[in-house]
């Protein structure tokens, strides 16, 4: 009996030794919030959403990779540009090609839409700049002239932008800047450049439906986040807040579906936000302009 105790006692041992380590809190949920599905537009009441938490934080890594080409022979990019220094995303729908790396790096280069240099995004990765091959995981670049040229920080930003955009395929893991770069980045790297709220969905001009699916990554006081929809006059025609897989110190992942009613098709916002816990206001907000179908 003692032979067949000690090979059990060891292996539980093991197995205890091997669970993740839990690091970050998810805070307590707002007063009278429960993880109930459900929101209401406003005048109704402002409900949580539905939410999957984790004790394990949510790390930068890369997407399951880029979307396949759809029946009418396009494809669907995430591309990272910079707003006030840091890390923004947006998507572009284009003709599927099969040089999609080139292809993302190119729509870096030429940088935001209207619609989006309207709500201050903004490039810093100059034209000419291509992936020469993809091995082992890693994208090697033939940089164009000038691609470090400028301070630090700016070439950093610049780096982050190729890598996080890169790294949506997935077929890449790292980025080497050069044909001998020991070092190649990865989303980790420059995690630090993420703003408090990323809004991933909906993108700027989107055309929404009621309810709309907000989804993103957040940092933020109890990992509760906030989100609104505004007419084009401002009002506020829906709202609901959810908590994200991580927060206060560690990024998680959040999605919240907000309910609205309106009664014209036109334009409106996404507003996106952490509620400030010293004196309530809104701060961290993230505004997304899109179309807001009529209904609710």
């Amino acid at each position: 009996m003692r032979r067949l105790i000690a090979p059990l006692t060891a292996l539980l041992l093991l197995t205890a030794g091997c669970a993740p380590a839990h690091t970050g809190t998810l805070g307590p949920a707002p007063a009278g919030a429960s993880r109930t599905a459900g929101t209401t537009p406003t005048g109704a009441g402002r409900t949580p959403a539905t939410v999957s938490p984790t004790t394990r934080p949510s790390t930068p890594a890369a997407p399951t990779g880029v979307e396949e080409p759809s029946p009418d022979g396009t494809v669907t990019l995430q591309l990272w540009f910079t707003r006030g220094g840091k890390l923004v995303p947006t998507r572009r729908t284009l003709p599927a090609t099969p040089a999609t790396s080139r292809l993302a790096l190119t729509e870096l280069a030429a940088g935001p839409s209207l619609a989006e240099t309207a709500t201050g995004m903004t490039t810093l990765v100059p034209a000419g700049t291509q992936v020469s091959r993809i091995a082992g995981g890693v994208a090697t670049l033939v940089p164009s002239a000038g691609f470090d040229g400028d301070d630090a920080a700016s070439v950093r930003l610049r780096r982050a932008q190729v890598v996080w955009t890169l790294t949506q395929f997935p077929t890449v893991r790292r980025v080497a800047f050069a044909p001998n770069d020991t070092a190649p980045g990865a989303r980790g790297d420059f995690a630090d450049l993420l703003p408090p709220i990323v809004v991933t969905g909906p993108a700027i001009g989107d055309r929404i439906t009621s309810p709309v699916t907000v989804t993103g990554t957040a940092d933020v006081f109890e990992a509760t986040v906030s989100a609104r929809v505004l007419d084009a006059t401002g009002r506020e025609v829906g709202t609901a807040f959810t908590t994200a897989t991580c927060g206060s110190g560690c990024r998680g992942d959040y999605r919240v579906r907000v309910g609205y009613r309106l009664d014209r098709t036109g334009p409106g916002t996404i507003e996106v936000y952490e509620v400030s816990a010293r004196d309530g206001s809104r701060i961290n907000v993230v505004t997304v302009p899109v179309v807001l179908t009529a209904g609710g």
